[in-house]
């Protein structure tokens, strides 16, 4: 792999577990809008999706033979408004993520998103941040034809930033990420985030457990140091 040190480094975050604690108000978006469908979204269920896009949830939790494509798309939207209406008010940026990303961007790195939501919640982060950083790249699964594990997200990403894949780091607090991350070539960092346990980061190349144990200093020198 082709990996240069001392050349410009980037971080790609994942968005939800890992910039904002949405695990709850996701959880309770899924079971508002499953009501109304008649179907039901257990926290075990939803656990076990996070990460994956509301399409490939909504496919793969409930018999879809009596769903259309617009119906599909129809719940997608209408789960994805839920959401955003519930942060809205006061978005729930994760502990220490705002002073991780200013350090990032002090200490020279490209800083990009890569989430398999949509895109209307990439730009609502987007907007939040914008008052304390600009992101040089965002990628939502929007703008891909598949979501993670597939590596795409952040493939888009580090073709966005015109980093090499071995010159980027990324945060996942989800294993579907961490494969993605894996399969992309770029640094895999778990962040163990609420409902998930340690086991599930196994194929993470380092697990933390806050964003307070990340500095660009150490996010760099396992950059630099990870095998080809």
């Amino acid at each position: 792999m082709d990996r240069v040190k001392n050349r410009t480094k980037a971080v790609i975050f994942d968005i939800d577990g890992v910039l904002i604690d949405s695990y709850h108000a996701h959880l309770r978006s899924w079971q508002q809008v499953a009501e109304r469908y008649d179907r039901e979204m257990t926290e075990q269920e939803f656990a076990r999706t996070f990460g994956r896009t509301s399409r490939e949830i909504i496919r793969q939790l409930w018999d879809t033979a009596a769903l259309s494509d617009a119906d599909v798309e129809a719940f997608d939207q209408e789960k994805e408004a839920a959401f955003r209406a519930i942060v809205s008010d006061d978005y729930p940026w994760m502990d220490g993520a705002l002073k991780l990303i200013s350090a990032l961007s002090d200490a020279g790195y490209q800083l990009a998103v890569g989430s398999s939501g949509p895109r209307e919640n990439v730009e609502m982060l987007r907007s939040q941040l914008r008052t304390v950083h600009t992101l040089a790249a965002a990628v939502s699964g929007s703008d891909v034809r598949h979501g993670k594990p597939h590596p795409e997200v952040f493939q888009t990403a580090a073709e966005k930033l015109n980093i090499p894949a071995a010159n980027c780091a990324v945060i996942e607090d989800a294993a579907a990420g961490i494969t993605a991350a894996n399969a992309a070539g770029m640094l895999s960092i778990g962040l163990i985030s609420t409902g998930h346990a340690r086991s599930e980061y196994a194929e993470a190349d380092h697990i933390v457990s806050h964003l307070s144990e990340l500095t660009p200093e150490r996010i760099g020198h396992w950059i630099d140091t990870a095998d080809g």
